[in-house]
């Protein structure tokens, strides 16, 4: 009859041919009963026409393009896909064929129908039939066969605007079961709206540009301070066809908000000048600036003209922050400065003015915790989802997104359907279609909800979508851009339409948190360590002559250290912030005290000097050099004092010897304790304890050695007379009549030592 009808040109609707085939079925009932009993019956799954249900999932049918997505009056569709056998036998007469099933009503509807499989007789409504089938002979076991259809709109039977289940299936036979038999169908929504609907939906749909951190707190000594990446992946989403490219190529043509993360947009910027990469222990200069300069040029002429919303600097996770960070002393802190440069660095990057309005906590989950900590920055409206904000009091449509939460804040609650429509595997193209053909479905179905209403309704997606979910998405968006039933809207603009009053406001208890996101979320061991990393940064930058040097690179990589992006990696989260501490520790210990070893003190006063290097290429100053005396009855400093200090000011590269006056009271041994300071008081870098050895001379010493030279003195005037006496009267006779010769004088010093020298040093007054 559908086929009579179709070659009349009339057609019957899909709702008449479902209640049509309902009723042969159960005018059929009996006489399959009969049939049963025979000794000549089909098997028992067999229904009237020969169609039966087993075997229903025998082939499997993928729906890979379906054109128009959402076709109007005068379209031709046209369905292809792919048919593989799964079964054991070959099947043989079979016949691919379209079924469109009765209008939906609803969004629920939708959802029930999406998740539905294998063929129902009753349920599922006939095919078209000729001329639009497609004839195969046969379809070998474990064989893929492409398919095609094509049908002209009007022969579809569509007779109301809304939301149609279509249908493919393919009936054949195999050699077990030689009858006909629905052996595989798959099915997806039909969008059919020939008309502008009485009121639009105003559609916002967010667009991210969000990656994880790649750039290290290093940076080059050179003037410029050039950057140093942890590796260069980031490049590999910026190439023809990655996943940054494919955003910013893709969104440049679509009606979306552009919501990005001012992070990516500086570490693209860095790489279109010199920077290095990490290998290993060194570093290598990178060789990807014409490919930043591409990607940067590209998303300026994307931007121009929309609308741009730029996230804190790097992204925090708000939650991890809310839940295990706000109560460590500096975290908050570090949101608020994330969020001043957030703008800054954006209009810097892109030269256009972004709005800093927003928080986007992961996944839209919000508690009221999560919203004090997204509020505490500056901002006042908040992305939520409405899987968080569940509608409560039998709300029968889906209200405008925003909501006013209380204290000045609006939360713009996301729709949740919609936002995760396109997680899923979109590098398969049945996957992608069914994402595409969904989401127009659940549009269309929300706009009918209240067709006289205007409402606005949000889709954040997920953060960083694949390359194959960016396409489906804008797939999906440039479907709708032709549609009849939404118009574009941009954020900015959403979250200042008026509110629905019956639309539930009441944020969710800290219990309704999803466990799922809790268990994901940053230690409070980890905003510990980054007090640390800060606490140190704080004691470094102040002896500093050029502290914007470490600060900034330092800054940047604490507010890396508490990015969204760590979610599901808690290792590679730990392992950066190991990383910022050790070249923080490396860069701190490059001022130092140079180890000193023993030193003699002779007299009662003296000069000690201590050495302190700076290994810096940039000068330090605000630092003071104590010395503490370990027993000052023996070893008092600077005018009787236990403990000396003296200024230190040193250019990079260079070292400074600090020269401490000492007075010796008795002899013996005292321990000498130095360290720096900065002007504050902080203790800087570790302590260096030597040794001073005080040997004092007594008067008993003194008296034996006036005596010695006494003697000496005494022994030159015998010697000098003698002299003189030989040279007046000739030599005198010895005791054996010998005249006597004068010796060779006793020599003053004694012979060199090759011994080493003492490890002492020696200090004289």
């Amino acid at each position: 009859m559908a086929e009579a009808a179709d070659s009349q040109g009339t057609t019957t609707s899909p709702a008449r041919r479902w209640l049509r085939r309902t009723a042969s079925l159960l005018v059929g009932v009996p006489l399959l009963a009969g049939l049963l009993t025979g000794p000549a019956a089909l098997p028992a799954q067999a229904t009237v026409a020969n169609k039966i249900v087993t075997g229903s999932r025998t082939v499997t049918v993928s729906l890979d393009a379906l054109a128009p997505s959402a076709p109007v009056k005068g379209d031709t569709l046209t369905v292809s896909g792919t048919l593989t056998n799964k079964g054991k036998k070959t099947v043989t007469d079979a016949e691919v064929d379209l079924r469109v099933g009765p209008r939906l009503s609803g969004r629920s509807a939708v959802d029930e129908a999406a998740g539905r499989t294998g063929y129902l007789p009753g349920s599922d409504p006939v095919g078209l039939g000729a001329p639009y089938t497609l004839k195969m002979p046969e379809l070998v076991s474990g064989v893929s066969q492409d398919f095609a259809l094509e049908v002209p709109v009007k022969k579809l039977g569509l007779d109301e605007a809304g939301v149609y289940q279509l249908g493919v299936s393919l009936t054949g036979q195999t050699a077990e079961a030689p009858y006909d038999q629905v052996l595989g169908i798959q099915r997806t929504f039909l969008p059919w709206q020939p008309e502008d609907t009485e009121s639009k939906t105003k559609l916002t749909f967010l667009w991210p540009l969000i990656a994880s951190a790649h750039v290290t707190a290093e940076t080059g000594s050179d003037e410029q301070q050039t950057p140093v990446f942890a590796d260069d992946h980031l490049a590999l989403e910026l190439a023809p066809g990655g996943r940054l490219e494919q955003m910013v190529s893709l969104g440049g043509g679509l009606p979306v908000t552009w919501v990005i993360d001012p992070d990516l947009l500086a570490s693209v910027d860095a790489m279109t000048k010199n920077y290095r990469v990490k290998r290993g222990d060194t570093t290598v200069p990178g060789t990807n600036q014409d490919l930043a300069k591409q990607w940067l040029t590209a998303l300026q002429d994307a931007v121009k003209d929309g609308t741009v919303v730029a996230l804190p600097y790097a992204d925090p996770d708000l939650a991890s922050i809310a839940h295990r960070g706000k109560n460590v002393s500096g975290t908050l802190s570090h949101l608020q400065t994330a969020t001043e440069v957030a703008g800054l660095t954006v209009e810097t990057v892109l030269h256009v003015k972004p709005s800093t309005d927003f928080a986007w906590p992961v996944d839209g989950a919000i508690d009221p915790s999560v919203v004090d900590v997204a509020t505490s920055a500056g901002a006042h409206r908040v992305i939520a989802r409405s899987d968080s904000l569940e509608e409560v009091g039998g709300l029968l449509y889906t209200p405008t997104a925003a909501r006013p939460v209380g204290g000045g804040t609006t939360a713009v609650v996301a729709d949740h359907r919609l936002s995760t429509l396109f997680e899923g595997d979109m590098a398969r193209a049945d996957s992608s279609t069914a994402a595409v053909q969904k989401f127009l479905a659940q549009t269309l179905a929300l706009t009918e909800q209240a067709p006289d209403k205007s409402r606005s309704i949000v889709v954040a997606p997920q953060r960083t979508p694949t390359a194959a979910q960016a396409q489906t998405m804008a797939h999906a968006l440039r479907a709708l851009t032709d549609a009849h039933w939404t118009q574009p809207l941009d954020l900015v603009a959403a979250a200042e339409e008026k509110p629905d009053a019956r639309a539930t406001t009441k944020i969710p208890k800290a219990s309704a948190y999803p466990k799922k996101l809790r268990s994901q979320e940053l230690p409070t061991q980890a905003f510990q360590d980054i007090r640390t990393t800060q606490d140190s940064l704080n004691s470094f930058q102040v002896i500093l002559t050029q502290p914007e040097r470490v600060v900034t690179p330092f800054g940047n990589a604490v507010n890396r250290a508490v990015s969204t992006s760590w979610r599901g990696r808690p290792l590679e989260a730990q392992q950066y912030r190991d990383t910022v501490r050790d070249y923080l520790r490396s860069l701190t210990g490059e001022v130092q005290l140079i180890t000193k070893s023993a030193v003699t003190l002779s007299g009662r006063s003296a000069t000690i000097p201590v050495t302190v290097q700076n290994k810096l290429v940039q000068g330090v100053e605000h630092l003071e050099l104590r010395l503490t005396s370990g027993n000052a009855a023996r070893l008092e400093l600077n005018d009787g004092g236990a403990v000396a200090q003296q200024p230190v000011k040193i250019a990079g590269g260079h070292s400074q010897s600090v020269k401490f006056d000492a007075s010796a009271n008795a002899n013996g041994q005292a321990q000498v304790t130095a360290r720096l300071f900065t002007r504050d008081g902080t203790p800087y870098g570790e302590e260096m304890t030597f040794t001073v050895k005080v040997s004092e001379i007594t008067p008993t010493v003194l008296l034996v050695i006036a005596g010695g030279l006494l003697l000496l003195v005494l022994a030159g005037i015998r010697m000098y007379t003698q002299r003189k006496r030989a040279a007046a009267g000739g030599p005198e006779e010895n005791g054996d009549g010998e005249p006597e010769q004068p010796s060779d004088p006793t020599p003053d010093t004694g012979p060199e030592s090759g011994d080493p020298s003492g490890t002492g040093e020696k200090v004289d007054r």
